[in-house]
């Protein structure tokens, strides 16, 4: 499929660390590289980055539009896509940063007004990190997410079950902080966001 330059499409990319690339020493993360694939097939994409270290479901709900609007005017086809969770799974002061039901209720609002604002909108599940008891609970989470997703109609990718059980992920998560990967890792998530068939620049 070839894109003609004149259209207007944009892409933002709402979240975490993850999202953000970090411990990525090309700089590029998932993001960078699904938006080079999309490129490469003639989609002239412009894509902004807003993802956070550290940011919760709560912190993103916070910012995301305001954020988002600046850049997607009434002009543009507009795309947005999610992706959070291990932050709000993280142990903090003896429970969880952000509890599930609250995580749970904060991507149903995200989506729901994403969907309102007429957003092409997906939402990808958090990838799991070096601790196997914060991976339980990054897990079901994820499960969760996936539920809110379809109740809300909204395409969903699950990079948990896969990424777990990948020895180049969990290689690089392990040799570096213990939660980011390097640019092989990366590479390795922006092909399950590419390959999947819901993604909106395959072909």
């Amino acid at each position: 499929m070839s894109m003609m330059q004149t259209d207007d499409l944009r892409l933002c990319f709402v979240g975490d660390s993850f999202v953000n690339g970090t411990n990525d020493p090309e700089y590029l993360g998932w993001t960078g590289r699904v938006a080079i694939l999309a490129r490469q097939r003639g989609h002239m994409l412009t894509c902004y980055n807003l993802g956070v270290r550290r940011d919760t479901s709560s912190e993103i709900a916070a910012r995301w539009e305001s954020e988002s609007q600046r850049r997607l005017p009434t002009s543009c086809t507009p795309y947005v896509v999610f992706s959070y969770g291990v932050n709000d799974t993280m142990i903090e002061d003896g429970r969880t940063r952000v509890p599930k039901p609250v995580s749970i209720e904060n991507t149903r609002q995200i989506l729901r007004t994403a969907q309102q604002r007429g957003y092409r909108t997906a939402l990808i599940g958090p990838p799991p990190i070096g601790d196997r008891q914060h991976n339980e609970r990054t897990r079901q989470l994820s499960l969760a997410m996936g539920q809110i997703a379809a109740d809300q109609g909204v395409p969903f990718l699950s990079t948990f079950d896969v990424l777990v059980v990948d020895p180049v992920w969990m290689a690089e998560v392990s040799a570096g902080d213990g939660a980011h990967p390097g640019a092989a890792g990366y590479a390795k998530f922006a092909a399950l966001v590419d390959g999947w068939e819901c993604w909106w620049f395959k072909e």
